[in-house]
């Protein structure tokens, strides 16, 4: 039975055998947690899915007990500020993977790197990040699993020294919808989207503060569902530079969906596609309402626009004038370094992403009425779905 292996405080035991520490820097992720493995046990998890959530699990409280240790024997690490970061933000599958990937080309800045955020205590030296042995070593486990799964390189540009979503580790307060995608969660998810957040970007905070003790840097962050929850990002980084990617939505929607099967496939016992389609459009249209409303308070120009479009056709131009929006050096050096990135990484490099609104309940007219609003105030260029 699930419940016999998804237990809060076993898990947390747990991780503190494994790592071999016992004190957490707060419980701030305690609530989210007893929620979180409630919803997973009433959701019918496969056998394989509850070990693979039992894992997740205890990963994650691991990393927040090794962060939580390694910042207490060097606490002049949490006095050092995070200054202007840049945050890519807006609806899921609109472009900001690629953005952001754009902008780790420039040596300037950090960027939260997948191994490191899997593995982040000790923190990596500035010289090390892409030659450190755990970086190496998920290299290796990358090759194989593109190896023997290629066609996984289809649903998400992803590498072990890519830079990665803030969510794998606002993962570690458990406010993430890293944890939603798991299966069919509704309270888990209704939860998220009403809680107060701020914990979550004080642990956001104090996870860049470790990683940034020995390779510093001005921040690139990437998260859709920073969308969310704009006021309390800019009450923790109230100086934060914001950028709203922007794609068609009807390509978007469908692209969130067939992404959501993949993490229910691998956690549930069966998927319910029709679920999928309602809480997708639902986390869509909340997604840029939010984002509306947020600009509606703090002010249009506080958010800097990106078309997926203008991403796609001409990206060293639309880098460019993205340089220029943040009042940022756009140097040869960066420029050359993100044409080497585009050359090396083409658009469909592992084949092309196709879904089907209709696979999911959804059709064009039910999705007009969801982004009505959206739509009405942002001219986004129409993808013609083949």
């Amino acid at each position: 039975m699930p419940d016999d292996k998804l237990n809060s405080e076993s898990l947390i035991e747990q991780a503190r055998t494994k790592t071999g520490l016992d004190r957490f820097d707060s419980d701030s992720f305690k609530q989210g947690l007893d929620i979180f493995i409630a919803d997973v046990i009433s959701g019918a998890p496969s056998e394989s899915g509850v070990e693979r959530i039992r894992g997740a699990v205890v990963q994650s409280l691991g990393n927040r007990l090794k962060t939580s240790d390694y910042l207490a024997r060097r606490p002049e690490l949490l006095e050092r500020p995070i200054e202007r970061p840049v945050f890519v933000l807006g609806m899921p599958r609109t472009g900001t993977t690629l953005l952001s990937n754009l902008l780790a080309a420039d040596p300037a800045r950090r960027s939260p790197l997948t191994w490191e955020i899997d593995d982040p205590v000790p923190p990596v030296r500035s010289g090390n990040l892409y030659t450190d042995p755990r970086a190496l070593e998920r290299l290796e486990l990358e090759r194989q699993m593109m190896e023997a799964r290629p066609e996984l390189g289809k649903y998400y540009r992803s590498s072990a020294i890519y830079p990665n979503e803030c969510v794998f580790f606002m993962a570690n307060d458990f406010k993430s919808l890293m944890w939603e995608s798991r299966g069919k969660l509704p309270n888990y998810r209704d939860w998220l989207f009403e809680t107060d957040m701020n914990s979550a970007y004080r642990y956001h905070k104090r996870f860049l503060q470790l990683l940034q003790a020995d390779a510093p840097g001005v921040w690139n962050l990437k998260m859709p569902s920073h969308a969310l929850w704009i006021p309390s990002l800019l009450q923790t980084y109230p100086d934060a530079r914001l950028v709203w990617t922007h794609r068609d939505p009807f390509s978007s929607l469908g692209s969130f969906c067939s992404i959501l099967v993949l993490g229910n496939q691998a956690h549930m016992d069966r998927v319910d596609y029709g679920w999928i389609g309602q809480n997708c459009a639902w986390q869509a249209k909340q997604h840029v309402d939010r984002i509306m409303d947020a600009r509606e308070s703090i002010g249009q120009d506080r958010i800097i626009d990106v078309h997926y479009s203008d991403l796609l056709r001409a990206p060293v131009d639309t880098m460019r004038t993205l340089y220029a929006a943040l009042e940022d050096e756009f140097s040869d050096d960066t420029e050359s370094r993100m044409r080497a990135w585009l050359d090396e990484n083409p658009q469909n490099k592992f084949g092309k992403h196709e879904y089907e609104l209709a696979h999911y309940g959804l059709n064009q007219q039910s999705a007009e009425a969801v982004f009505e609003r959206y739509l009405s105030a942002y001219e986004v260029e129409r993808e013609i779905q083949e």
